[in-house]
């Protein structure tokens, strides 16, 4: 404030230090005047500027303004002409500019010194040195800080997109002021664990094998004690992985495990991954590739053929890097529903006619066909044990069977219409019988009609 004494200041004597002057206001122009007072007065250096009040920092004087013949104003560290900005004379109120001039400055008759739009370049040490009329010198020393509106400084990077643990990141914070540099993060004050990695001056920041917790928005700003500045934010981005791939069911984590799926029931396979960015997907059934280039794998209606391993192949194509998971699918024996489809469905007199099984038990240990009930041991057409065929009292040697339990009937005619049951009996000793129902060929109409139900499992 006005008329306030600055800590440390004395009776001027040569070689005697003002202080350090700052201006409060960060407009880079205006007029900074020294006033030297009356007798035991002050000497005032004040900054005037266009939108701030006056602020004075005062030092004292040995002799008033009126005992003085002439005074020296110099802009340096001595009294070396060189430095000297301008000489004055005060009975005359004569001022002669020199070498340090620099055209912004003028003398006033009170012994102030105005510099007009002052600039950071006025920045320094000041020197007054006073004539009495005792033809005796005092000189007095003190510091002016001129600051400056700083511009918006710009973060310049290398690479707004790196590979983890590959790549250096280097940011530059670019500002033609010679400020004060600090960082941010998202918005926060750059981390203890980051700084590390700044230049001594602060304005490039280093970061060796980034990190992907390390992505994110960057800003720089600049400042003075008068003068603030923050850049716009630079993004980064940071790719890694794929990482812990795996397969999920229903949001259930299946890798590497066996999933048993119902017979004719769908199956939605999700493959997931810590990937930046997402990967690209590959699936492989039994090692062969499918066509699905998703995240997902649908199965619409689970048979036996499609029980094997499914594996899903994810590829990052920024980090070059890969990673994979599998499952086995398997039909639950459980619940297996067979059934039994004629090949073809409207059979002729004298066509041949298959009866293909689908959803037979994969761990089968025999089968047999029988015309009518498996409870009439004579009805037995044949059987397939231990891959073996045996020709039962029933069978007219037009039936042949095979190992997936479908029997193929030669040259049809009217004496094979009629009922047809298959029994199963597995490696675990589990019988399931499966009872077509009035298989019938209407041979003059071209019609057939087949009907199948199983019964319950016995032991």
């Amino acid at each position: 404030m006005e008329g306030t004494h600055v800590p440390g200041a004395h009776c001027l004597v040569p070689h005697q230090t003002w202080g350090v002057v700052k201006p409060a206001s960060p407009h880079p122009s205006g007029s900074f005047s020294a006033a030297i007072l009356s007798a035991g007065a002050e000497i005032i250096i004040t900054p005037s500027l266009p939108s701030q009040p006056r602020v004075t920092t005062p030092l004292w004087l040995s002799k008033g303004f009126r005992e003085l013949l002439a005074y020296n104003w110099y802009a340096g560290p001595t009294l070396s002409l060189s430095y000297l900005v301008a000489s004055y004379i005060v009975s005359t109120g004569d001022e002669t500019p020199g070498p340090a001039h620099t055209g912004r400055e003028a003398v006033r008759p009170d012994g102030g010194l105005d510099i007009q739009g002052a600039l950071p370049g006025h920045s320094g040490t000041y020197i007054l040195q006073t004539l009495n009329r005792q033809f005796q010198t005092e000189v007095g020393y003190g510091h002016m800080q001129v600051y400056e509106i700083l511009a918006q400084p710009v973060v310049v990077a290398n690479s707004t997109a790196l590979v983890e643990r590959r790549d250096t990141l280097h940011l530059t914070c670019s500002s033609p002021s010679p400020a004060e540099v600090r960082w941010f993060f998202n918005g926060d004050a750059l981390p203890i664990a980051v700084r590390l990695g700044l230049s001594p001056d602060g304005r490039v920041l280093t970061r060796h094998g980034i990190r992907r917790e390390e992505a994110g928005a960057y800003q720089c700003e600049v400042w003075n004690p008068v003068s603030v500045s923050r850049s716009e934010p630079v993004n980064l981005t940071v790719y890694f992985g794929p990482e812990r791939v795996a397969i999920l069911q229903d949001s259930t984590t299946r890798t590497g495990c066996t999933i048993k799926v119902d017979f004719n029931t769908s199956l939605t396979l999700w493959c997931v991954s810590r990937s930046c960015p997402e990967p690209e997907y590959v699936w492989t059934f039994n090692g062969r590739a499918l066509k699905s280039n998703q995240d997902h794998l649908n199965i619409s209606s689970m048979t036996a053929t499609q029980e094997g391993t499914y594996t899903c192949i994810a590829k990052n194509p920024k980090t070059l890097l890969s990673g994979s998971a599998s499952v086995v699918v398997k039909l639950s024996a459980a619940t297996v529903i067979m059934t039994i489809v004629p090949v073809p469905t409207r059979p002729m007199e004298g066509q041949d006619v298959t009866l293909t099984v689908q959803g037979y038990p994969k761990d089968l240990l025999v089968y047999a066909w029988y015309r009518g009930p498996a409870s009439e041991p004579n009805r037995l057409l044949s059987q397939l044990p231990s891959g073996n065929w045996i020709a039962g009292p029933a069978h007219t040697g037009r039936e042949v069977g095979f190992p997936n339990c479908s029997l193929l009937v030669q040259k049809l005619n009217l004496t094979d219409a009629g009922r047809y049951t298959l029994k199963t009996v597995t490696l675990q000793g589990k019988t399931e019988t499966l009872e077509v129902v009035e298989i019938v060929f209407p041979l003059q109409t071209g019609n057939s009609q087949w009907s199948g139900t199983m019964s319950p499992p016995s032991d």
